[in-house]
């Protein structure tokens, strides 16, 4: 079977690879596909939103037929499932890469389901990265493992709601796992160890004091390794909010309303450090987090008599902060590796403070402040039956009573997570396990 160089051009116009400006050159590169049977070549695969020139979202129908086609052409993809919705619709992770690579990056799109913009990005991301022969992409794939939810609420997607089948949102269940799909992502977080976590989300403007076209916010949770957030902070400001302004968007802190004139904070309406939402659950497990924010509501005239111009931006807009994603995996490797490595390991030293609310622009009372916190939590018979599911699927370690409980040391990778868990002060926690002080 022979392998053919097609271009890859945007059916409306816009070409999906070049908005993604990367310093080791340009996506705008021909991409490989297999020859027919009779010699003819085989098509691009395309999705919904790009055959329709943006006049439609894809369907969950024809995302299965092109993650399929993609997979099929493809030697450095693979497409496993890692959930089932309530509904029946399957979750799944997309990987592009070589198995030796050693940085992973994670693409959560849509989680949820009215913000389909970041989905149709991650879609054709998945192609664009899983079909290029462009040298400097191919060298980017044989070191960086990136990993894609396209589609983090199927359900939430299929009746256009934020929410999901249950009603539950996804993005406020990252540490209960209540739900199938908060579940599923916990599942790769815990298998696939990310080095980062970039999360795919769209916003409704208020104009003149919420209105910019891509908004981005890093962990604000007081768990977070102060390498980490450093880095999610140079991801932001040196990179996703670079390459915006160097396309011609405005930027911005999500969750902070500022003053038309003045520009001064007036508002805080989100962006706080709750550990259940998944930028701060991300950190918490030791990847650099990244929350991104397109503008979703019409920006101008022109899109607010036309969906399609309005769908089409919105979509080039996450685009355009994948492009700074992927110059910060490639720049900044080492010290990405040396940043998620440091933290996996401070656990085992079992030093510090930790924290049960608060975050880097809010003070925690001194009744949420664990200085020092126990050496662990014991978990009853009864408490484990409840919980051990969530516990397992965070991969916290535990140790087995011969009474049925367990103990949860505070010595292991995952030290910050297990207050979060199991003290009966937490906030979202699962139980209120019993601290021990010695061990």
């Amino acid at each position: 079977m022979h392998r053919r160089a097609i271009a890859t051009g945007f059916v409306v116009g816009l070409s999906l690879l070049t908005t993604l400006s990367l310093t080791f050159g340009s996506f705008a590169v021909a991409v490989a596909v297999p020859d027919g049977p009779g010699g003819e070549p085989t098509a691009v695969p395309r999705t919904g939103f790009e055959t329709s020139g943006g006049a439609h979202w894809t369907s969950q129908e024809q995302e299965q037929s092109f993650l399929g086609a993609v997979d099929r052409l493809s030697e450095r993809t693979s497409v496993r499932r890692i959930g089932t919705t309530r509904q029946g619709r399957p979750l799944q992770e997309v990987r592009i890469g070589a198995q030796r690579a050693t940085t992973t990056v994670l693409l959560v799109c849509s989680q949820h389901g009215n913000e389909p913009a970041g989905r149709e990005a991650c879609l054709t991301t998945v192609r664009d990265l899983a079909l290029t022969r462009d040298r400097a992409m191919l060298r980017f794939l044989e070191h960086t493992a990136v990993l894609v939810v396209p589609t983090a609420n199927p359900d939430g997607r299929a009746s256009n709601t934020r929410k999901n089948s249950e009603g539950v949102d996804i993005n406020r269940d990252h540490v209960a796992l209540r739900t199938a799909e908060a579940a599923a992502i916990a599942t790769v977080l815990r298998d696939r160890h990310p080095d980062v976590v970039y999360d795919l989300h769209e916003y409704w403007a208020v104009p003149g004091y919420y209105d910019k076209d891509l908004f981005d916010l890093w962990p604000r949770n007081l768990n977070t390794s102060p390498g980490l957030r450093e880095q999610a902070q140079v991801l932001s400001g040196d990179y996703v909010r670079r390459a915006a302004r160097s396309a011609g968007l405005s930027t911005g802190t999500y969750g902070i309303w500022t003053d038309p004139g003045t520009g001064a904070p007036v508002k805080q309406v989100a962006g706080d450090g709750q550990e259940r939402i998944l930028r701060n659950t991300a950190a918490v497990k030791h990847a650099i987090a990244l929350l991104i924010e397109s503008r979703a509501d019409a920006a101008t005239e022109a899109e607010r008599t036309s969906p399609e111009a309005n769908r089409r931006r919105r979509v080039a807009s996450q685009l355009t902060g994948l492009g700074g994603l992927f110059s910060f995996m490639t720049d900044r490797r080492e010290a990405i590796e040396a940043a998620t490595a440091r933290s996996r390991l401070a656990g085992h030293r079992d030093q510090g403070p930790l924290y049960l609310a608060g975050a880097d622009n809010t003070r925690p009372r001194p009744a949420e402040i664990l200085d020092p916190p126990p050496c662990g939590y014991r978990l009853t018979a009864a408490q484990y039956e409840r919980v051990g599911t969530q516990l397992a699927l965070h991969g916290l370690e535990l140790y087995r009573m011969p009474d049925g409980g367990a103990m949860a040391p505070l010595r292991q990778p995952l030290r910050s997570l297990v207050p979060l868990l199991l003290d009966g002060r937490a906030h979202f926690g699962l139980t209120a396990a019993e601290p021990i002080d010695r061990c």
